[in-house]
């Protein structure tokens, strides 16, 4: 299985579940080698960003949790986003928080009607 397609699924389960999870678990749970594995782990979230902007889906790289970002993913999320045009604020603020909030309620709804 590629890294994308267990990323996909990973989230998949996460978004099921209505959980989140930081980076380092993520990678850590994906077996991404190091060193580098986080910066391996956001090519691959952007990749699947760029997937599901071309299916109209939610972005289910929202359920990432950077840092010390007070659950919020890092901020190449939201540039990814801006490149994607979807994202039209600041990578902190309000406006952050908000979309991160419209996504992750858009993703557990949908995966709750599919269970």
């Amino acid at each position: 299985m590629t890294l994308l397609a267990a990323l996909a699924a990973e989230l998949d389960m996460l978004a099921r579940r209505g959980e989140t999870i930081g980076y380092g678990e993520l990678a850590r749970r994906l077996a991404v080698p190091g060193p580098g594995s986080i910066a391996t782990l956001t090519r691959a979230l952007e990749a699947l960003m760029a997937e599901d902007a071309a299916a109209g889906r939610p972005f289910r790289a929202a359920l990432c949790e950077g840092k010390l970002r007070g659950g919020l993913p890092a901020p190449g999320f939201f540039e990814a986003a801006q490149r994607l045009g979807r994202f039209f604020a600041a990578v902190d603020g309000p406006g952050a928080e908000a979309f991160v909030a419209c996504e992750r309620r858009a993703l557990f709804a949908s995966y709750s009607e599919h269970s």
